[in-house]
């Protein structure tokens, strides 16, 4: 009796555990940014508080920034419950910054009709020695870092380091073949099934995957992180930044218009928000700010053009510099840099150069309206002895230093006291 008591609660306490496990599913489908970075470590905690099976990461990337990769897998090897990497659906890749994510899972898959690798960074450098060293630092650094986690998760460490120093990139059976992931699965369900019973090796121990029929529970993107991630594209920050400085430029040589200063102010705080989650490169900063200040130049100072053309070549080196990541993709459109450089250019020469006219025009109106006017004297004037003079069909008290006779042509010199001081017209 006390032997069929025991069993039973067995059973009722092994049920009660099988009815609690579940699996974490979150969704990377783009570059790796900052913003993936945030979702995909605060998923990990989410997964570790709640005491999930795994956690599972449906990639498909192109690549994207070196340092949110470093979190990204650190956040991975510190957990200390399995990540899942399944590179989803067919036609994805795991690319770049992707394959360092890949390689660093508990459990690497892949659907069918999908690759993995091309992890060489891209180089950047203004001189060409100067590129080349950058670019075999930065190369040497990523290899380093890649061969540590395959041999953290006894993965092909060669493959690896060729994927960053050669550029390679496998099919999903090429990579199963050589030893880059653990199995190639056509859906969640069958890849859940699939590694259902497999001991892995977390930060805390080995554990045994319990997911055959673990609840999968979906975590979206929060709406902070969905922000951080769409200004902190390149080309949404360089937009951003760029509508900053028309808007407050504008405001400030057009005073008053109010609207597109407020608007400035906006974008340019959103644009440096950004610019502390991306590889901002502030000498390209510093040049667009030195278009800026050639393009005002050029219309207060006459340079027959040598100043607009410097702000030109000024403001396009300084946008393709502005933003420089060692991996592909994070960089903002060539396309996007020329359009905008002409819109600039235009913008200085016409628009701000129209609020310059207009605050150097001569006032219409008021007393320094008649300063430059001519008028015709109505009576005699003598040097110091007030006299008559009509001026815009007004007639004007006024004086002279010279003598002057009823019929003669004048020009107002000075306005004083409701009493104008005109001289001879030659």
């Amino acid at each position: 009796m006390k032997l069929t008591v025991a069993l039973l609660f067995s059973l009722i306490a092994a049920g009660g555990l099988h009815a609690s496990e579940k699996v974490l599913l979150i969704r990377i489908d783009g570059p790796i940014s900052p913003a993936s970075a945030e979702y995909i470590l605060s998923s990990i905690n989410k997964a570790e508080n709640e005491q999930a099976s795994a956690l599972v990461i449906e990639m498909n990337t192109p690549g994207g920034l070196l340092e949110s990769t470093r979190r990204i897998v650190q956040g991975i090897l510190t957990s200390s419950v399995p990540v899942i990497v399944y590179v989803y659906p067919p036609g994805s890749r795991a690319g770049s910054a992707g394959a360092f994510i890949t390689l660093s899972a508990n459990i690497a898959a892949m659907a069918p009709g999908t690759n993995i690798g091309a992890s060489h960074p891209v180089g950047g450098g203004v001189g060409s020695d100067t590129a080349s060293v950058e670019s075999e630092k930065i190369t040497n650094d990523a290899a380093a870092f890649i061969r540590a986690i395959a041999q953290k998760r006894h993965r092909n460490v060669t493959w690896a380091e060729d994927a960053v120093r050669r550029s390679i990139s496998n099919s999903d059976s090429e990579a199963l073949r050589a030893g880059v992931i653990n199995l190639i699965s056509p859906n969640l369900d069958s890849l859940l099934k699939s590694i259902n019973g497999i001991q892995v090796e977390t930060d805390t121990g080995r554990v045994v995957l319990k997911t055959a029929n673990a609840r999968v529970e979906f975590v979206p993107m929060n709406w902070r992180d969905k922000f951080l991630g769409v200004i902190s594209d390149p080309n949404i920050t360089y937009i951003l930044m760029m509508i900053g400085i028309f808007g407050i430029m504008f405001e400030l040589f057009n005073p008053g218009s109010i609207l597109p200063g407020v608007v400035g102010a906006i974008s340019l705080i959103m644009a440096f928000y950004a610019f502390q989650t991306l590889p901002v490169n502030y000498a390209g900063l510093a040049l667009i700010l030195l278009a800026v200040v050639l393009f005002v130049a050029e219309i207060k100072i006459v340079s027959h053009g040598i100043l607009a053309i410097g702000g030109v070549i000024s403001m396009f080196l300084g946008s393709i510099m502005l933003i420089r990541s060692p991996f592909e993709l994070v960089s903002i459109s060539l396309t996007l840099i020329i359009t905008t450089v002409l819109v600039a250019t235009v913008f200085f020469l016409w628009v701000v150069g129209l609020g310059l006219r207009a605050q150097q025009r001569k006032p219409a109106t008021g007393q320094e309206a008649m300063v430059g006017e001519t008028g015709t004297v109505m009576t005699d004037m003598k040097p110091g002895s007030p006299g008559q003079v009509t001026v815009h069909g007004e007639i004007w008290k006024a004086t002279s230093d010279r003598e002057l006779k009823a019929g003669d042509r004048v020009v107002v010199d000075s306005f004083e006291n409701w009493t104008l001081k005109v001289k001879p017209k030659y």
